[in-house]
């Protein structure tokens, strides 16, 4: 099956002539079929949990667009809910969370490996999707890496700069380091049960890797994604694993090796002609469009997205976004986008 499944050559290593692509975030709001899904589960968690309209946004993009990779609907913050976290979510608003920033609130989790009653729904997901994508579509699971899932858990909300978790960090390192390890324990077995479900590839997103400086970036990003990739790899050798540490900037070059991912995801904050010659040697690359060109489209999302397959066209290369498409994005511009991707050029 690999043969068809062009995500899974790139991951290996292949420097293919139209590289493949998929696009986070792209089961979502932007997409009328999703909106009616979700009314139709109630809301956004109870979609998330019902294993058969899950799987049907998972499937939507793929109808509508024919990407060659599908990424399972679920949610970063499903882990430490199964943890033992309250979680809500709040219209207009976003997530809120029971906070833990006391050693009683810490003992006071789950321990790792009794997440998997409460994620079931999730496995039964993957294995829907496991089932019904097209034979040439790579099946790709994910999970929050540590560092993000913890900010949310400490501040019980988004926050613009992390500063909750940046502060028990600082003053309360024992309570701060024993959570980090709970979520990577718990993220381990949270991704060996989906790719034991069916997921092909599985992908750490860090999405606010990028607050974390100095010696924090490696202490708490790059290594909690360290020793969830060696787990898995330990117990998965052939599934190969993305890493997502958004902001990384420069360090995204040594990524590979600290990391062990065999693809590393880069933001649009980093030129692809220096993603070519800084990061791409290393291994396969995924990303990098502007988000924004979902939106505006055009001749600017053209040219861009040209720019960008020409730049990685010498090493292997998924096309993506730089971070997750936003609900306010147009149907129409992601077609385009696709079809540039996808166009034959002498």
């Amino acid at each position: 099956m690999t043969a068809n499944k062009t995500i899974l050559r790139a991951l290996a290593g292949e420097t293919l002539p139209t590289p493949p692509i998929w696009m986070m975030r792209q089961a979502g709001r932007y997409l009328p079929e999703y909106r009616a899904t979700r009314a139709k589960a109630g809301d956004f968690l109870s979609l998330c949990y019902n294993p058969e309209l899950a799987a049907e946004v998972t499937l939507q993009p793929i109808r509508r667009y024919g990407f060659d990779g599908s990424i399972l609907f679920a949610d970063i913050l499903l882990v430490p809910q199964a943890l033992g976290a309250d979680l809500w979510f709040v219209t207009g608003e976003g997530p809120r969370l029971s906070t833990i920033t006391t050693k009683a609130e810490m003992e006071a989790l789950k321990p790792a490996d009794a997440i998997h009653d409460h994620l079931a729904p999730i496995y039964e997901t993957v294995r829907i999707l496991s089932r019904e994508l097209p034979g040439e579509t790579t099946l790709i699971g994910f999970a929050g890496a540590p560092w993000t899932v913890a900010t949310y858990m400490i501040a019980g909300k988004g926050t613009p700069d992390q500063g909750p978790a940046h502060a028990l960090k600082d003053e309360n390192p024992e309570v701060f380091d024993a959570l980090m390890e709970r979520i990577t324990l718990a993220t381990i077995e949270y991704l060996d049960m989906q790719i034991q479900a069916g997921a092909e590839v599985v992908k750490l997103f860090d999405s606010w890797a990028g607050s974390l400086q100095g010696t924090d970036f490696d202490r708490y990003s790059t290594e909690p994604l360290r020793q969830i990739i060696s787990a898995l790899k330990a117990r998965h050798p052939q599934v190969p694993i993305i890493a997502f540490p958004r902001g990384a900037g420069a360090r995204f070059a040594n990524l590979h090796a600290a990391t062990g991912a065999d693809c590393i995801a880069v933001d649009d904050a980093v030129s692809a002609e220096w993603v070519a010659e800084n990061v791409q040697p290393h291994g396969c690359v995924q990303g990098n469009l502007k988000s924004s060109h979902m939106v505006t489209g055009g001749e600017a999302l053209v040219q861009e997205t040209r720019a960008i397959v020409d730049a990685l066209s010498k090493g292997p290369h998924i096309f993506n976004l730089g971070h997750g498409i936003t609900p306010d994005a147009d149907p129409e511009n992601v077609q385009l986008m696709i079809d540039t991707v996808r166009e034959k050029r002498s």
